[in-house]
């Protein structure tokens, strides 16, 4: 049996070369993946496309094409700053926002604004969350961004939805985690609340005296009331029924022994002769 050297040793070249036009390919990658809840947008050496490339593989042109990616799924990002109510009251605010990227203004954004949604956060919503705080803040004193917190943060709300529209964001969620002010109205503050708990603590004793005084008159009243029909009722002849009753009482208790004092013993004439009755 004979070996072809010459054919035997070409195979190992052509594997070499499969090899080599497959590591070419894999470092060329003429392709690119966009991940689940992401889309792309293509470029032709630097230029951004129009086209929104969707969630999967998509092919390129070697070295003249790049694929990049910005998530559109809902981000948060928590932001603070400093701003002045309507009565010149420093206060500190500090904030939580849920948003995400409009899949269908992908390359608008990627165009406009930059390659990353953090660079979108960084340029679009900070900025645009400390002016709209700014500006709903001065509408109202420091007392009520306390009492109308609610009014407050719907317009703070309202006021960053319209500038995030602008480059195809969605505000899905917006609260105001803390308002912080100064010492001074801090302390004004908690003496306030304090007289009122104050005030309503002794609006609570007045009313339970008031009551009770009520519950005393009322109860008089009614003393009273029977005390009179009781006199109203005492007749001569129940009088002489009651005296007759009260000494047959004690005779029924009398054991016979008549009282003494101290000048000796003395009979008792009246009660004998009632009882000899």
């Amino acid at each position: 049996m004979e070996f072809n050297r010459d054919g035997f040793g070409m195979f190992p070249a052509r594997l070499l070369k499969a090899l080599l036009v497959l590591g070419l390919v894999w470092l060329l990658a003429p392709y690119g993946i966009v991940p689940a809840g992401s889309r792309g947008v293509m470029t032709t050496f630097g230029r951004p496309g129009n086209e929104v490339l969707g969630e999967g593989i998509h092919f390129r042109l070697p070295l003249a094409q790049t694929i990049h990616t910005l998530e559109t799924r809902v981000q948060k990002g928590e932001g603070e700053g400093d701003a002045a109510s309507k009565d010149l009251q420093a206060v500190h605010t500090r904030v939580a926002i849920n948003y995400h990227l409009e899949p269908h203004q992908v390359a608008a954004a990627f165009a406009s604004i930059g390659p990353s949604t953090e660079v979108i956060a960084d340029r679009i919503i900070l900025p645009a969350a400390q002016e709209s705080v700014k500006a709903v803040t001065a509408k109202f004193t420091a007392e009520e961004l306390i009492t109308r917190r609610t009014d407050v943060r719907e317009g703070i709300a309202a006021l960053l939805r319209e500038k995030m529209q602008r480059h195809g964001l969605v505000l899905d969620e917006f609260a105001i985690v803390n308002f912080k002010f100064s010492d001074s109205f801090s302390r004004a503050i908690e003496a306030k609340v304090g007289a009122e708990q104050d005030k309503l603590r002794a609006e609570r004793d007045l009313l339970r005296i008031r009551v009770e005084a009520e519950q005393k008159v009322t109860q008089a009243k009614a003393e009273a009331e029977s005390l009179a029909l009781q006199r109203q009722q005492v007749t001569p002849e129940l009088l002489k029924l009651r005296e007759v009753e009260n000494q047959r009482a004690a005779i029924a208790k009398w054991n016979g022994v008549l009282p003494t004092t101290s000048y000796g013993n003395l009979p008792l004439i009246g009660i004998a002769a009632q009882a000899a009755k």
